[in-house]
């Protein structure tokens, strides 16, 4: 969506103002533009004003998108691991937040373990998905999306205390996705590139 892209554009302009104004009479209207563009966020993604206020942080540095990993596992008949999550009872395959401290790699196997019980090995990247170039819900925030492809070594297929399920899909039979998280097109192009053993890295 246009208009939303336009309007996240513009909260990050006001908070690098208010990261490099050096007078009051600067960060007034710096903050009122902030303020102006969170009011329209909360319109145009249909998010109460209270949530994204506590979503976002102060801004003390310059903005910059948020980073979510996923993980693509495949079993020996070439099935999807997938995840089902509480929040909106879709299926997608593990991931989530990039945490501080933890680098990529471990972060998605950390997820991966935490998701599903089962303990992985990351194998390459595979793609960088930015959000908005795809037909994503939308959001009120900007997301870079790293898919890693990882290899099973270990574990127990348990669903996470968070999660309401996890298994494994064959391409052709998945079960109704996540699109906030993943998208049917992704998917299929991760699981293409995994089975013809395609080493490069889509990104964009």
């Amino acid at each position: 969506m246009k208009q939303l892209e336009q309007i996240k554009r513009i909260k990050a302009l006001a908070e690098t103002g208010l990261v490099y104004a050096e007078d009051e009479y600067n960060r007034e209207r710096y903050t009122e533009l902030k303020q102006l563009a969170l009011e329209l966020l909360a319109s145009v993604a249909d998010k109460p004003l209270s949530v994204l206020d506590d979503f976002y942080m102060p801004v003390t540095d310059y903005p910059t998108p948020k980073v979510d990993v996923r993980g693509l596992v495949l079993n020996e008949k070439n099935q999807i691991l997938m995840a089902k999550e509480s929040v909106d009872g879709k299926w997608t395959i593990p991931g989530g937040w990039a945490e501080v401290g933890y680098s990529p790699s471990a972060c998605i196997m950390k997820e991966i373990e935490e998701e599903t019980g089962l303990i992985t090995n990351v194998v390459r990247l595979m793609a960088v998905y930015d959000k908005q170039s795809h037909p994503h819900p939308p959001q009120p925030f900007y997301v870079y999306k790293l898919c890693f492809l990882c290899r099973l070594s270990g574990g127990k297929l348990i669903p996470g205390f968070d999660m309401r399920g996890a298994a494994f899909f064959d391409i052709d039979d998945l079960p109704e996705i996540s699109k906030d998280r993943i998208l049917v097109s992704q998917l299929k192009q991760l699981h293409a590139m995994a089975i013809e053993n395609k080493t490069e890295v889509y990104f964009d």
